[in-house]
């Protein structure tokens, strides 16, 4: 299968980047779609530069409502220059609603990204130790969890923590140098492997032997890929219920109530956290037969095939409502629009 990665809008942000947003992207247009209907749409990814009159104008959102580039969807008459909104969370669609006055009404639709299954059995674990895993960006609550990890050693030794974090995934590199200081602290833990930027398909890899996904999060999410992979391959997921991470998770997973005080988050996150490597520890084959089920889940929930029909729904649907160019052209027949100098 051929891909139409060609047809792919860029912009300054994603040209380098290969963050969740990029690899929806590539997902989208990886040829499943046909390329026939591709070519008819302008999909923007988030950051509205120029806006083609001749096509679909659709803008697809990944960040937050509270994003600078969010903030001109506050305007009707910018709206009004898409043919269609669609966001990845119905979380994510209520806060713009929400935080930026947007009525509720069918120029606006949900579609939750695809994600490949996992082909993991649960059985084939290592058994001998209990890997767990960050995998995200270190802002998102990383300091806590090295800071609780550290004081977990002192209990188990048989734990493990994989760090898969670097601002590399978004071609940031130089912003890595103001966690040095934590990536350090990783190093310096014999029980923590400091792993940095790792590739898509690697880390996806590498889950089929993770057991847990310790993510104290602290930065609110529209969704999370990371959570999501992790369900399909078959970690106990231990996370707040911040942001879009309770629509991700449907309170399937290890989901707390956290708190904005960095001390008692990590002590709360401490409690959890422990509570499912006594799980893993003792409940192991009962704890499988329920991971298995939050995977059955999380497998059908974002199947590539139903995210593909959806779109592939959505682009015939405003094909057949707007047949030709003349059809397509925005109010006032404006070309180029700019939400940034």
């Amino acid at each position: 299968m051929t891909n139409n990665w060609d047809l792919i809008e860029q912009n300054e942000s994603s040209k380098n980047a290969n963050g969740g947003t990029e690899i929806f992207m590539r997902f989208l247009y990886d040829g499943t779609i046909p390329r026939e209907l591709l070519q008819e749409a302008q999909i923007i990814p988030a950051r509205v530069r120029e806006l083609q009159n001749d096509k679909l104008r659709i803008l697809t959102l990944h960040n937050l409502a509270e994003d600078p580039e969010s903030s001109p969807l506050k305007d009707s008459s910018f709206r009004d220059k898409f043919h269609k909104i669609v966001f990845i969370s119905n979380w994510q669609m209520q806060q713009y609603m929400s935080l930026l006055n947007i009525p509720y009404s069918d120029k606006m639709t949900v579609i939750e990204s695809g994600s490949e299954n996992i082909d993991v059995k649960l059985q084939d674990k290592p058994t001998d130790v209990i890997n767990l895993v960050y995998a995200s960006t270190p802002q998102r609550g990383l300091a806590i969890l090295v800071e609780v990890f550290n004081k977990l050693c002192e209990k188990h030794k048989n734990i493990r923590l994989h760090v898969h974090s670097s601002f590399k995934l978004y071609g940031w590199d130089d912003y890595d140098a103001q966690f040095e200081e934590l990536y350090q602290k990783c190093r310096d833990n014999p029980q923590i492997i400091y792993h940095g930027y790792t590739p898509h398909a690697e880390l996806k890899a590498a889950l089929k032997d993770y057991h847990i996904l310790a993510y104290p999060n602290i930065w609110q999410e529209t969704q999370c890929r990371v959570l999501i992979e992790s369900m399909s391959a078959g970690l106990l997921c231990v996370h707040p219920n911040f942001g879009g991470l309770w629509d991700t998770s449907a309170g399937l997973n290890f989901t707390y109530q956290g708190d904005q005080d960095m001390h008692r988050h990590a002590n709360i996150f401490y409690y959890e956290l422990d509570k499912a490597i006594e799980n893993l520890t003792r409940n192991r084959e009962d704890l499988n037969q329920y991971l298995t089920f939050v995977k059955s889940y999380a497998d059908f929930r974002w199947s590539t095939r139903k995210a593909h029909f959806l779109w592939q729904k959505l682009l015939t649907e405003l094909n057949q409502q707007y047949p030709t160019p003349e059809s397509r052209k925005p109010p006032e027949n404006i070309l180029t629009f700019r939400t940034t100098p």
